[in-house]
């Protein structure tokens, strides 16, 4: 049999709320290179830079790792 980690409820409620804040950073560095991207695109229209980023997110590494499984 294999044993399972049982957390206690603090620490269930402390790695959710990490889980929530890694989340949400992740989609404040999106928001943040998409403004990026429009105000590149506003300043020098006259230019068609092939995109770098194809849609693809960079993975912040995650410290939620428990929640992930």
């Amino acid at each position: 049999m294999t044993n399972r980690v049982s957390y206690a409820p603090q620490d269930l409620q402390k790695m959710c709320k990490q889980a929530e804040r890694d989340q949400e950073s992740k989609k404040l560095a999106v928001l943040i290179q998409r403004v990026k991207q429009q105000i590149a695109e506003r300043d020098h229209p006259g230019e068609n830079k092939p995109r770098q980023d194809t849609g693809r997110v960079m993975r912040l590494p995650s410290r939620s790792v428990p929640l992930e499984r």
